[in-house]
């Protein structure tokens, strides 16, 4: 029962994400620097609000742990949530920047191959094991993604960065769980904030006057933002960070069925056959989570 919550909240963390554009688009008038601005201080307002109103004990008890850690666990911990936060927002502005200056495409392949990068990583640096067919999986997102990017190697690079910085989150999480992981994620949106506070006066656009900008900033904090990460967090807690990462391609082809469906857009039969490796690559690294549910 415990494997299944951890699968289940990772499951619905990427499945959420998965809708994001639906509340991005119609902000497609707005500077994307801005709307990353108002998305963190917003969800860095709020958690706080939370924590410091209806969480205090949680507050309290979280710091009282990190007091009687050893000195050499206290560092790790504390260098590994800065670390959290400044991935987490290098990440989303290097997504920003793929999407209006690269193209949209090189930011949303970043999601694709960062599975593959994160179970990659966590075999290296967590000694994750992989059984055979987990493998056989990982080989058939490579060859799918590769089909994805031939003949886009700038695109390529973009997508790198930005995957390896998820992936490198997504680990580092993984090894950072002593804590509540609402109070973790509080204090990385923290870090984030105070990291990107010095450039808001100075690359900020004009003041949105619209009440759709703040009611769709909303949702997106809520929705896409604060829900979403804290199941993710809560997840790394029972699983490994190669199992959360391939779970990932929830997100991407939740994509492409609204791209076609819902926005129209017209698809390839290469994307076609690619997406559907992809699928098929998922089923195959969860084969004994679905053995054991038979």
């Amino acid at each position: 029962m415990q494997i299944n919550k951890y699968y289940l909240s990772a499951l619905s963390s990427f499945f959420i994400w998965g809708f994001f554009s639906l509340a991005l688009k119609p902000l497609h008038d707005y500077p994307s620097l801005d709307i990353l601005f108002y998305r963190v201080f917003y969800a860095t307002a709020l958690l706080l609000v939370i924590n410091l109103c209806f969480r205090k004990d949680k507050l309290k008890k979280d710091l009282e742990v990190f007091k009687s850690l050893e000195s050499k666990v206290k560092y790790k911990t504390f260098f590994l949530t800065v670390l959290g936060g400044f991935l987490l927002i290098f990440n989303w502005f290097l997504f920003m920047y793929a999407v209006n200056h690269v193209s949209l495409k090189s930011a949303s392949f970043a999601y694709l191959i960062c599975p593959i990068i994160t179970t990659i990583l966590a075999y290296f640096i967590l000694k994750e094991q992989l059984s055979k067919w987990q493998w056989f999986s990982v080989f058939l997102c490579v060859i799918s993604c590769g089909i994805l990017s031939y003949g886009e190697l700038t695109e390529l690079i973009y997508s790198l960065v930005i995957a390896v910085s998820f992936a490198l989150y997504l680990i580092s999480q993984r090894k950072n769980n002593q804590f509540d992981r609402f109070v973790v994620l509080t204090v990385q949106m923290v870090i984030a904030s105070l990291v990107i506070l010095p450039f808001f006066p100075f690359y900020s656009g004009e003041t949105p006057t619209e009440s759709l900008f703040y009611i769709l900033m909303i949702v997106i904090v809520v929705l896409f933002t604060i829900i979403p990460l804290f199941l993710n967090l809560y997840a790394l807690k029972g699983m490994n960070s190669s199992a959360v990462g391939i779970l990932m391609y929830t997100n991407p082809l939740i994509n492409f069925l609204l791209a076609i469906f819902y926005f129209k857009e017209e698809i390839s039969q290469v994307q076609i056959i690619s997406y559907s490796l992809i699928l098929i690559s998922v089923v195959i690294f969860n084969e004994k989570f679905f053995r054991k549910k038979r």
